[in-house]
């Protein structure tokens, strides 16, 4: 049996898998969580999990939303994987961070010698954070569809249809959608995508 596996991004939970088992009807659909909030902790949980996971199952899809398709593509699950929908993804974490330091005047100086720095929205600017990725630049060859929402705030187009274009990978842009996919309306845009997107075999 083909099996689905969900990775949720920041502040979501391993319960939004039920919404795709809709869409996957014939086969076994599992949230997964997982308590790692940086790559080389989420990553190994992920790692782990899945490969416990496809012991059982024939294909294995992934779904992955923002942070976790970047935590997905950090925990070396390529050969466990034959198919991945990503929502959202961060596909450049050090242009993220960058940008994030520019935004509140944070040099890499300064960075590197205090190591973590406090911002005022409460997300930290992490010195190994920032020198992991840029150690471990992101290697991705699963087939893979990227759902993109126009109004994303956190990834511009034009990061989003590099990646895209390097990785071979099929991108849709809805207009105006967010990066968080959650109205009605982007809900059915996302349900759509994915079922013109699947094979007849893999729904």
């Amino acid at each position: 049996m083909s099996a689905v596996i969900y990775i949720h991004g920041k502040g979501g939970s391993a319960a939004e898998a039920e919404h795709y088992r809709q869409l996957f009807p014939s086969c076994e659909v599992t949230g997964l969580a997982y308590a790692g909030s940086v790559p080389w902790e989420a990553g190994k949980e992920i790692h782990e999990a899945v490969r416990k996971r496809k012991a059982g199952c024939g294909r294995m899809i992934l779904i992955a939303s923002s942070i976790g398709a970047f935590f997905a593509m950090n925990a070396d699950i390529e050969r466990e994987i034959s198919r991945a929908f990503f929502i959202s993804p961060i596909v450049d974490m050090e242009k993220l961070i960058t940008d994030r330091m520019a935004r509140f005047g944070v040099t890499e100086s300064a960075l590197r010698e205090k190591g973590v720095i406090h911002t005022d929205p409460g997300e930290d600017l992490s010195w190994k954070y920032l020198c992991y990725v840029r150690e471990h630049p992101v290697h991705w060859n699963v087939p893979t569809d990227i759902l993109y929402g126009s109004a994303d705030t956190l990834t511009t187009m034009e990061t989003m249809a590099a990646f895209a274009q390097s990785h071979r990978a099929r991108l849709t842009i809805m207009e105006g959608g967010e990066h968080w996919f959650h109205t009605e309306g982007q809900m059915q845009f996302l349900d759509n995508w994915i079922r013109t997107s699947l094979p007849r075999k893999d729904g």
